[in-house]
């Protein structure tokens, strides 16, 4: 059995690692560091989980993780990986970060986007951005995966096979998304977060590209696109429910080609991705489609008129955006079946 830890285990994302490494056939959660929930049973984080581990929370001491474990995933805020990681390749462990720390290989991006220089940019050489559905091979070989962020994941599947192709114009992308809220993390405690500001309401953040996923969806299309470089307009907006995205991308074909062919090609881009389901033309994903579930499914329709695609992608923030995607991340490098416990069907309704 392959031992894994988790670092930062009581947030969503590390909480919904421990929810969906439990069940998996071929792992053992050896290791799980919370300092707010330290030498209290797992179960006290996540009451979901009694009875399904016996493991207590522990501090961070980086040796006992090295000591318990074989893969490591990080699932802490943005800034921690790079002051850490480094000690756990060295002892030679395979590290999962789920942050943003090692997505962007343009290192002066970070202080625009992070609002800090990054402290570890020699590392960036043992990188490799886990987005399995196009970077599988490299990341079979990876030691350090960064797992990419869940709106990046839904708008660079939406366009990958567009940019591929030179299907659409590559200035002309524009791309909105929708988020639950547990995209925020459960740290958040300003008054946005709180049930009567949220519910009922939705709005749009980080606006004219300020959001920290602009860059690294343009980085990923840009290395879809051959190196042809990719910009796109993205607007992220906060809906009221509590996991899932619905991202809606819009862009100008370059040539006249109707939907079904679109599907055609989508369909053969993605033949080898377990988890992407292309819906036939004319129909559209929903969140609950892929509540609680690794799958992201895409829906297709060109507008004639204008000469213009549509690209609507849905997918669990949680699940494929982050704890879902970093385990088929782990699966790779570990040689298992990508799909190996990830296979679950949606939760409906």
């Amino acid at each position: 059995m392959l031992r894994v830890g988790i670092v930062g285990v009581s947030g969503y994302g590390g909480g919904e690692l421990a929810r969906l490494l439990s069940q998996h056939p071929l792992v053992e959660l050896t290791h799980v560091v919370s300092n707010t929930y330290k030498d209290q049973p797992l179960s006290a984080a996540f009451p979901g989980m009694a009875r399904r581990t016996s493991l207590i929370c522990k501090s961070l001491d980086l040796d006992a993780v090295i000591a318990d474990c074989d893969v490591v995933f990080l699932a802490q805020e943005n800034g921690f990986a790079m002051k850490h990681v480094g000690k756990l390749l060295a002892a030679g462990k395979k590290v999962i970060d789920l942050s943003a720390d090692f997505r962007l290989k343009d290192l002066s991006l970070y202080p625009a986007y992070y609002k800090f220089e990054h402290a570890s940019p020699e590392l960036f050489a043992q990188t490799v951005y886990g987005l399995p559905e196009l970077n599988r091979d490299a990341i079979k070989g990876a030691a350090l995966i960064a797992n990419p962020g869940c709106y990046a994941t839904a708008a660079a599947l939406s366009l990958a096979p567009l940019v591929a192709d030179s299907l659409v114009d590559s200035s002309s992308i524009v791309v909105n998304a929708m988020s639950g809220v547990s995209g925020a993390g459960r740290s958040k405690h300003n008054l946005t977060y709180h049930f009567p500001e949220l519910n009922e309401s939705a709005t749009g953040y980080g606006l004219a590209g300020a959001h920290r996923h602009t860059p690294e969806i343009e980085q990923t299309l840009t290395e879809a696109a051959g190196g042809k470089t990719v910009t796109l307009s993205f607007t992220p907006h906060l809906i009221p429910i509590t996991r899932g995205i619905l991202s809606t991308t819009v862009a100008k074909l370059t040539s006249d080609i109707d939907a079904a062919a679109l599907v055609d090609r989508f369909r053969s881009y993605y033949r080898t991705a377990p988890f992407v389901v292309v819906l036939d033309a004319g129909q559209v994903p929903a969140t609950k489609h892929t509540q609680g579930t690794n799958f992201v499914h895409i829906g297709l329709a060109v507008d004639k008129r204008l000469g213009r695609v549509t690209v609507v992608t849905a997918e669990d923030n949680l699940v494929k955006g982050a704890a879902g995607q970093a385990i088929q991340n782990m699966n790779l490098i570990s040689g298992f079946d990508e799909k190996a416990g990830l296979m679950m069907a949606a939760i409906w309704p």
